[in-house]
């Protein structure tokens, strides 16, 4: 599901710290960890197609519940990386 909307060029949002983005992420991810998602968030239109994932898919959950309360209507936690590149 996660590859469908990436392919359909949904944005790519790593929310690890930068230390865990810089050992391995997604191409054309983007790094906005947990802690400073309001400040990366504020000037992308709330319609726009994110794609979520961290380590476990539990930041990314996070999130997911924080973004949707933001007022973002199309977002998708695709879990942890591992899984991502597992079902690539």
């Amino acid at each position: 599901m996660g590859w469908q909307k990436i392919e359909l060029g949904a944005l790519i949002v790593d929310v690890r710290t930068p230390g865990e983005f810089e050992q391995g992420h997604l191409e054309d991810a983007l790094n906005y960890p947990l802690s400073d998602l309001d400040t990366h968030f504020s000037g992308v239109d709330k319609n726009t197609e994110i794609v979520l994932y961290c380590r476990s898919g539990n930041r990314s959950g996070q999130a997911f519940q924080y973004l949707k309360a933001q007022g973002f209507t199309n977002l998708h936690n695709a879990g942890g990386l591992q899984e991502m590149l597992e079902s690539q």
